[in-house]
């Protein structure tokens, strides 16, 4: 099963503020920048919990019918009608296997433990990180500390009117 990861991030490398506002991203994602043509290419998503709590905040649910599998040890909140989601848990490796075995081949891991978490295990193959023209100074960072370091080969950089900046990786 082949995981990708597409996320966006201020310069300085967060994800998110530290509460998990996303305000200083642009509204829409601003300009297209792949986004749309990359969800097309994935059957699955594996998210964390704090990441699912903040896409229930947005007006639309942002996946459509694709199954979303949420990451958690505690019971999740309500689920918007229509959405496909499932509660699990355990290492990734194992969610990696399940997955499989239920027949999906590509995932879209995103959130910032489940992305470090599913990277350490040398689960993701593919990140896509799209850099947001703003320094925000403190939040939840991309990355963490790791045991090894992780050695990426670059595949392309794009840079777009609005100054996103997108570099393409695949892991070693």
């Amino acid at each position: 099963m082949k995981a990708s990861v597409f996320v966006g991030t201020s310069l300085d490398g967060f994800i998110a503020r530290p509460g998990g506002a996303l305000d200083f991203l642009p509204p829409g994602g601003g300009e297209p920048h792949g986004y749309d043509e990359f969800m097309a290419t994935v059957d699955a998503l594996v998210i964390g919990r704090n990441t699912f709590e903040t896409v229930l905040a947005f007006d639309v649910w942002p996946y459509g019918k694709k199954p979303v599998f949420v990451l958690s040890t505690r019971t999740l909140p309500p689920v918007p009608p229509g959405a496909v989601v499932e509660h699990m848990s355990g290492a990734p490796a194992e969610i990696a296997s399940v997955l499989a075995a239920r027949g999906i081949r590509h995932i879209y891991v995103d959130g910032g433990i489940t992305i470090q978490r599913f990277l350490q295990a040398g689960l993701i193959q593919r990140l896509v990180v799209t850099r947001v023209p703003v320094l925000i100074g403190a939040g939840i960072p991309l990355f963490g500390p790791l045991q090894k370091d992780i050695r990426l080969v670059h595949v392309r950089t794009q840079a777009y009117r609005s100054g996103l900046v997108q570099s393409e990786y695949t892991v070693v």
